[in-house]
């Protein structure tokens, strides 16, 4: 019996020594939690994760992983579309925007410019993949759509925060104009002119359909002497897509402490603040892009184009772009040019064109970074040497009592004679750029004596009121987009106004007033009073036009007038939009200027025949149209007009509303419904102390059902904004949870 069990027991001995050893575990897994011990996650009650670390790159991939739990497709979806791979999750019909991306970003050239950047800045690329890297290890239940593992170099195709990249400046139907066909038959048919139907198409649809919105963002500031703190304070208000930017906090043991929203995917805050400065970024009316035409010449080595008294070989390279089909993957090859001035994207009157922007990304990442942590002017200043802020204006305000506006800096060096609106001829060395126009060289405003600062993507000339820098001095490339009706409500709000605090600056920041309307109800008036009363439309709209001309001009949920108001600028827009570009204005000059008292007339007429359609009656007040609904965790937002939803009182940024709702009717609905406008909005005082409040639009995390999918929509949409919980020690009664990365489950 013993020799049995003995028996046994060894059987089982070399059973158990037989079985496969577990594998050990990757070393990366490893040290990605050996990193995470180090951070901390702590999600406030709105849900805002404030990151806390010993390092900078502990911070960031501390950032990266919380960034994924909220919202992993929009970052994934971002560097999908940086690398130019959205063909591959998307299809055929993405192809030229990734072909796009492409002629700019090129992966082996970001992998070297990796290798050569600063250690510091590796070291925040690295932690960047890590944490998204670490987030898809603990999270097997989420499936990337084209990126399984991020690499750290990849975060050097997105690094400037801005919505609308300098990039997409590039048409893509004229691209494809270009490209489509053989690249042999371009260069046997350089003489051809490439037709522009679709782009043409394209255009006059959608302005036949809705006026365009109007893009970009507010930023205000107001100097000591105006406060009634006696401390310098900042609007923050960008105006983007929803849902586009992440709320969060970044606090690291080496002098890191910003506060903000950034880009989905980005590892800086990119609207926000420290505890010593803050910064915000508008969208720039600078003309810092240029398109040289090229005289081509066809050699039997390959194609030249001219170049004053030479003949410059152009650069040829072969651009693969997969894409997805309903039976797998297939690709598109394409050979694309490069002259010095820039990859080549379309074709005019024989001549290829060359775009020529601001590629630095290196530069690029180390601006945007290195300025969350400039904590004074002297110091912000430095990080604007760079020059990579090449699609945004500034406004800034810190602790110091400063307030300045930086306009872009990154603002070539050209000869002002020339039509720099226009392609300009590629073969004369006289259209090169001369360098990038220094900080003093820029119309900027540092302190001005009215105490006050706005930028609403309008020009800089009225920046500061009567104190702004002068148009004259200053070469016309410097600014392309001149004022704009949200630019000329700011001046109003701000000049000559004392005492500003955190909620009268809120308050201005959400004037109701619409300065456009001003401009061109009493022409619809006139066109009225001045009416036969034999004329059926004096009648007709007899109510309407008493209705506008007692009109205050201002929005709000309970205003008739604003919504009959908003139907006849649309219809006149629309109906104007076409003559304005054959004339060469811009419409806001036309419908000033040249619109008809019929075309006014009879776009009321239109406007009440649509109210009247859509909701049963004219007299519709604004806020049962105008609304916010989040249904989904969709990128392209669904809505339904059976589903709950929320008033909104502000509204478009077309008739000079500050506070912006971008807002129209969508397939299956008669209610408006908006996708962009204010999306993070805060107010921030400066001082010994940072105080701010802030509203982020909807929610901070995508998913539907979730706390905070929608826990903001009211706040949102009423301008009611919250305290930010800056401190450490803020967070106390205000903490949902407390975590290190891959530990919360």
């Amino acid at each position: 019996m013993k020799k049995l069990v003995a028996l046994l027991s060894l059987v089982l001995i070399v059973s158990c020594s037989s079985q496969p050893a577990a594998p050990p575990e990757d070393p990366r897994v490893a040290a990605w939690r050996e990193r995470a011990q180090g951070i901390t996650i702590i999600r406030d009650d709105w849900g805002v994760p404030h990151i806390y670390g010993r390092t900078d790159a502990d911070v960031v991939f501390g950032l990266m992983y919380a960034q994924a739990e909220d919202d992993f497709n929009r970052v994934e979806t971002n560097f999908i579309n940086s690398q130019g791979r959205l063909a591959e999750a998307e299809g055929e019909a993405e192809i030229w925007r990734d072909l796009r991306m492409k002629l700019f970003i090129d992966p082996d050239e970001m992998k070297a410019m990796y290798k050569e950047s600063p250690d510091w800045l590796k070291k925040l690329m690295d932690a960047w993949a890590d944490g998204l890297n670490f987030y898809l290890h603990t999270h097997p239940e989420v499936t990337p759509r084209v990126i399984k593992e991020f690499e750290p170099w990849m975060a050097l195709t997105f690094s400037e925060g801005s919505i609308g990249g300098d990039i997409e400046s590039v048409s893509l139907s004229q691209l494809e104009a270009f490209y489509g066909g053989a690249a042999a038959e371009k260069v046997a048919d350089a003489g051809a002119e490439v037709p522009e139907v679709r782009a043409q198409r394209a255009e006059v649809a959608s302005g036949l359909e809705y006026p365009e919105e109007p893009t970009g963002s507010n930023g205000f500031a107001v100097a000591p002497a105006n406060s009634a703190s006696g401390k310098a304070l900042l609007f923050i208000n960008p105006h983007t897509s929803f849902f586009f930017r992440e709320e969060a906090q970044m606090v690291s043991e080496e002098g890191l402490n910003a506060y903000g929203a950034l880009t989905w995917g980005q590892f800086f805050i990119y609207q926000g603040f420290n505890d010593r400065a803050g910064w915000m970024h508008t969208s720039s009316g600078v003309d810092n892009i240029d398109e040289f035409l090229e005289t081509v010449v066809k050699k039997d080595t390959g194609v030249s184009y001219r170049y004053g008294n030479e003949e410059r070989p152009m650069t040829m390279k072969k651009v693969t772009v997969p894409y997805k089909t309903a039976t797998g993957m297939a690709q598109r090859e394409f050979t694309v040019y490069r002259t010095h001035h820039g990859p080549i994207v379309r074709e005019v009157d024989g001549k290829w064109v060359a775009v020529r922007l601001m590629e630095e990304p290196v530069k690029a990442l180390t601006q945007s970074y290195t300025r969350t942590k400039a904590r004074s002017l002297k110091e912000y200043r430095e990080v604007m040497d760079l020059h990579t802020n090449s699609s945004n204006n500034t406004v800034y305000a810190d602790a110091d009592g400063t307030i300045a506006y930086f306009h872009s800096n990154f603002v070539p060096k050209r000869d002002p004679k020339l039509d720099w609106s226009k392609p300009v001829d590629g073969s004369n060395p006289a259209t090169d750029w001369q360098g990038i126009h220094t900080f003093d060289e820029s119309p900027n405003v540092i302190n001005p004596p009215g105490g006050w600062i706005q930028n609403t993507n309008n020009w800089p000339y009225s920046a500061a009121g009567p104190d702004s820098p002068k148009q004259r001095d200053f070469a016309p490339y410097f600014d392309r987009a001149g004022e704009n009706p949200r630019g000329v409500h700011a001046v109003r709000v701000f000049q000559g106004k004392k005492g500003f605090t955190l909620d009268t600056l809120r308050d201005a920041a959400f004037s109701s007033l619409q300065p456009e309307f001003e401009n061109l109800i009493p022409g619809l008036v006139r066109a009225y009073d001045q009416l036969p009363a034999s004329n059926p439309m004096k009648a007709s709209l007899e109510a309407q036009v008493d209705l506008l001309r007692r009109w205050d001009y201002r929005w709000g949920v309970d205003s008739v007038a604003n919504t009959v108001a908003t139907f006849w600028g649309d219809q006149l827009w629309q109906r104007s939009a076409p003559e304005a570009r054959k004339a060469g204005l811009s419409v806001y000059e036309f419908l000033r200027t040249r619109t008809t008292p019929t075309a006014r007339l009879e776009a009321l007429v239109a406007a009440t025949e649509k109210l009247t359609a859509d909701f049963g009656k004219w007299e519709t007040p604004w806020g049962e149209v105008n609304r916010f609904q989040r249904l989904t965790a969709d990128i392209v937002q669904t809505f339904d007009d059976n589903a709950p939803s929320t008033p909104v009182g502000f509204t478009s940024a077309r008739y000079g509303s500050l506070a912006s709702f971008g807002a129209r009717a969508y397939p299956g609905t008669k209610r408006w419904y908006g996708t962009s406008g204010n999306s993070f909005v805060a107010a921030v005082e400066f001082g010994d102390r940072v105080r701010a409040k802030a509203v982020t639009a909807g929610g901070l995390n995508s998913v539907p059902g979730s706390k905070h999918f929608n826990d903001q929509a009211e706040r949102y949409a009423t301008g009611n904004l919250r305290d930010v919980y800056f401190y450490r020690e803020d967070l106390k009664g205000h903490t949902e949870r407390e975590y290190r990365p891959g530990s919360e489950k």
